[in-house]
């Protein structure tokens, strides 16, 4: 049974938060503090995503002088642009952006900024679902982006509204292909911080290589558990974690897999179980893992379509 991407590919998993603040926007701490914090507890890379406002005069944090050989840097922002279904702005992260990238133009909407972010080199992802209140319409104006935060932990720790899963599975329903980031969205106000991350594989640190494998889908996310490997043939899939006390495959429908226990590491299902239960007329072409500990961090697998 043969191991799938990102854990088949060469290289190896570096860690990094793609959504966080500093004093340069909405944050408490220096950017060069919060940089340093990353790093300093274990961090590969970050993202310094400062709100992008031109009316505050909120720029794009340049910190390509805090990379070093062993530790680096990805240039971004949370870009900004009236007005979501809910009537909110909406909050869009873009990983990758040159500096030069204009704030958003008088009558630009969130998918119109979005869409130049991408043309400039950007992934993009769909920060906070529940918190921003986004619709299935909301959704689909930006179903051409890379990812939605499956997980928001300053949303999650403030308001109870970190959770995107609902909104990428919706998503994914519909044949959109997108992937899932879990993120910290720190602002060092309250402990919104080292809560969320994504692994993403590379062969080297380089922001470039990660940048182009956050793309192609070679990450996963994590509060705290590790994925080390997925293999998946025709009929059933094996998995590989660390010690976790479930481990589960969720689809389209309702139907799952799941193992349970004490520090377990590893379960294999049968995936035509998930094409059994009541009313169920055709199955789901897509699936993706979940894996909790005792203490309930997730670690999420990016949705693996079956096709």
């Amino acid at each position: 049974m043969p191991s799938i991407a990102p854990f088949s590919l060469p290289g190896r998993f570096w860690r990094g938060n793609l959504h966080t603040h500093s004093n340069l926007s909405d944050g408490a701490l220096a950017l060069d503090d919060v940089v340093t914090r990353y790093k300093t507890v274990g961090y590969d890379f970050v993202m310094m995503s400062e709100h992008f406002v031109q009316h505050f005069k909120w720029p794009i944090a340049d910190t390509r002088h805090l990379r070093g050989n062993d530790f680096t840097t990805i240039i971004g922002a949370e870009l900004h642009a009236p007005v979501t279904s809910a009537g909110e702005l909406w909050h869009i992260v873009a990983a990758g952006l040159p500096l030069d990238f204009a704030p958003a133009a008088k009558g630009e909407t969130g998918p119109q900024i979005a869409k130049r972010a991408i043309e400039g080199g950007a992934f993009v992802a769909i920060a906070h679902p529940s918190w921003s209140r986004y619709t299935i319409e909301d959704g689909r104006a930006l179903s051409f982006a890379h990812a939605v935060e499956i997980y928001n932990h300053g949303c999650a720790i403030e308001n109870d509204l970190g959770e995107g899963a609902y909104l990428l599975d919706q998503l994914l329903n519909e044949g959109h292909h997108l992937t899932a980031i879990a993120t910290d969205d720190a602002h060092f106000k309250t402990p919104d911080y080292f809560g969320g991350w994504v692994h993403v594989k590379a062969e080297s640190l380089d922001p470039d290589a990660l940048l182009a494998a956050l793309k192609a889908g070679h990450h996963y996310s994590s509060q705290g558990p590790l994925l080390h490997d997925i293999r998946l043939d025709r009929k059933t899939i094996s998995i590989e974690t660390s010690p976790v006390d479930s481990i589960t495959v969720v689809c389209g429908n309702s139907r799952t897999c799941v193992r349970t226990g004490r520090a377990i590491t590893s379960a294999e299902f049968d995936l035509s179980k998930l094409e059994t239960g009541w009313l169920l007329e055709k199955k789901s072409p897509w699936i993706r893992v979940t894996a909790i500990d005792n203490q309930g961090k997730r670690a999420w697998s990016n949705p693996i379509w079956l096709k």
